[in-house]
């Protein structure tokens, strides 16, 4: 077989393998919106139900604020950006959803700070001494203003997010938080994060905001390449104010989700830029170094905590699997193959959906299970509570569906070439790209990366909803090239033989004796009312009926 008819068919494979996903992805996010659609809505006070069973049914009207935010923006951006979901029900829902904001939303107006937990009729519950609630605020009125030109939205998003600068740059004591003079000068990756966001969706559909917004933008990426630590070995979510590590288990906490969606907030606005180093460092150290130390070499899936020295860690949790990590993984890797056309990163990007779409989807009643154990076992059966809405499932959907799309019009159909109408390749000449056309971002042999050149800024091709396909009707993806095993890590696993006692599984001192399921027990249990809210990661019934431990 001649070289071009080889690299022909690798072309017309990679071409059915992003179609079949357009295709598998495109129908799941209409299933997804469905499940909201139908089970959330409160037509009578406003707002949206997000504690909802497997079923759909509700299991408790209490309404949490950055929920509300949050799904007020994906309804918006759904009939902003897919002909098919511009439905003038779609509207007046996400409408419904910002006046409820408007009215209840913050805590003692004409202040800021917003409630995290309201009743169903919008009187505050209670309140957390952080800025998320204000930030998913911010993205609603904003997407609201973009669908509706409505200027009331886009100011109150300008008022809320000159707030929310104040008190991330200059003065946090309206967040409520007191400084201890025991507690360390930390940083966590999830700020700059989401004020990097921020300014992305209040800039992208506005000059003169981007314009005012550049210098924090680029505040902000700086603040997250801080979080790069031990040589760029190590991606940690906390870090001192210098931006250096910090002692303990604070400073040795790692979660691979968190890290994979900074990658792609950072690879975007790299791209934004035009910056190529900046490019190239955040798939190396934001995509491929999490996925590399984060995925489950036994069971597959993306561990939710990591310890940076592979001690064992204290969170109870933190082998499970969680949706909204495996969501950002989707949206890293494709957007990163997006950008390079580095194979590898489509590689990635298929075995973190397929391991996604198997494990977390509910064929039954629609929508995904959010919480799995390590073996990917459902142990929580419920689709929405307080932290999951209707956001990081439809949000990778969608974006993903448009990325595709976008892929398959830059890989226009090619007729196959005749077994005598071309030399064969030499092999020098296929695993190079031609002028004008993106190379991987390693030099590795490649046969199909030349063809893929980079838009000018185009859309993707709408399509309208296709019929369930039959079970495992899907083609597989191509057996990877590359395997990725877990990031060594110095402890007593991997020191040379002899020159320490018997190895064993555990470092931790207090899980020597029988492993992570011992290291609840030997902890003094402490009532739940006297935990802070940042401990509160999993809905109640997981953790315990009356008592967590430390």
């Amino acid at each position: 077989m001649s070289g071009g008819l080889r690299v022909w068919q690798d072309m017309e494979k990679e071409r059915e393998t992003l179609q079949a996903w357009k295709e598998r992805v495109g129908q799941e996010l209409d299933r997804v919106v469905a499940f909201w659609m139908e089970h959330s809505h409160d037509q009578e006070h406003g707002g949206f139900f997000t504690c909802l069973g497997r079923d759909g049914r509700v299991y408790d009207d209490l309404k949490y604020v950055w929920l509300q935010g949050r799904q007020v923006w994906m309804y918006c951006y759904l009939y902003r950006k897919f002909e098919r979901f511009r439905r003038l029900e779609l509207l007046d829902s996400a409408k419904a959803g910002g006046e409820f904001l408007l009215r209840y939303a913050r805590v003692a107006p004409p202040g800021k700070k917003c409630a995290f937990v309201l009743t169903r009729d919008g009187r505050p519950v209670k309140v957390q001494r952080t800025i998320f609630s204000e930030c998913f605020y911010t993205m609603a009125m904003n997407e609201l203003w973009r669908v509706t030109g409505e200027a009331h939205y886009q100011i109150e998003a300008v008022e809320m997010m000159d707030q929310i600068i104040h008190w991330v740059q200059e003065d946090p004591s309206g967040l409520g938080r007191p400084q201890l003079p025991g507690a360390p000068a930390s940083e966590s990756m999830a700020v700059p994060m989401m004020l990097l966001n921020l300014v992305e969706q209040l800039g992208e559909s506005d000059e003169e905001l981007a314009g005012n917004y550049a210098e924090l933008g680029d505040w902000c990426a700086q603040r997250i390449l801080q979080h790069v630590q031990r040589d760029g070995q190590a991606v940690l979510e906390n870090v001192s104010k210098d931006g250096e590590e910090l002692p303990g288990c604070l400073g040795r906490h790692q979660n691979p989700g968190h890290a994979l969606e900074a990658g792609w907030f950072l690879l975007r606005h790299a791209i934004r830029k035009g910056d190529p180093e900046l490019r190239a460092h955040v798939v190396d150290k934001f995509l491929l170094l999490p996925f590399r130390s984060g995925w489950d070499p036994d069971h597959g899936g993306l561990f939710y905590f990591q310890d940076a020295d592979g001690l064992c860690p204290t969170q109870l949790e933190w082998a499970m699997k969680l949706w909204w990590p495996h969501s950002e993984a989707m949206i890293a890797f494709l957007m990163g193959y997006s950008d390079s056309g580095d194979p590898a990163l489509l590689h990635l990007f298929n075995q973190v959906a397929e391991y996604t779409f198997h494990q977390f989807r509910d064929p039954e009643y629609g929508e995904w299970f959010g919480y799995l154990n390590r073996e990917g076992r459902v142990v929580l059966t419920i689709k929405g509570g307080p932290f999951k809405g209707c956001f990081h499932v439809p949000r990778c959907l969608a974006m993903c569906e448009e990325m595709l799309g976008a892929l398959l019009s830059r890989l226009a159909p090619v007729p196959a070439p005749s077994a005598g109408s071309l030399p064969a390749v030499p092999a020098h000449q296929a695993s190079h790209p031609p002028a004008g056309r993106p190379a991987p971002l390693a030099k590795r042999p490649r046969r199909r990366v030349w063809r893929l050149a980079l838009p000018a800024g185009g859309r993707s091709r709408r399509a309208p909803p296709l019929p369930s396909p039959p079970p495992r009707a899907w083609p597989q993806p191509r057996p990877s090239r590359r395997h990725f095993r877990a990031r060594p890590q110095l402890t007593a696993r991997s020191r040379p033989a002899g020159s320490r006692q018997s190895r064993r599984r555990y470092e931790h001192p207090q899980c020597e004796a029988g492993g992570p399921d011992e290291h609840a027990t030997l902890q003094p249990p402490v009532p739940a009312r006297e935990l802070p809210d940042e401990i509160l990661l999993l809905p109640r019934p997981l953790l315990a009926p009356a008592l967590l431990h430390r």
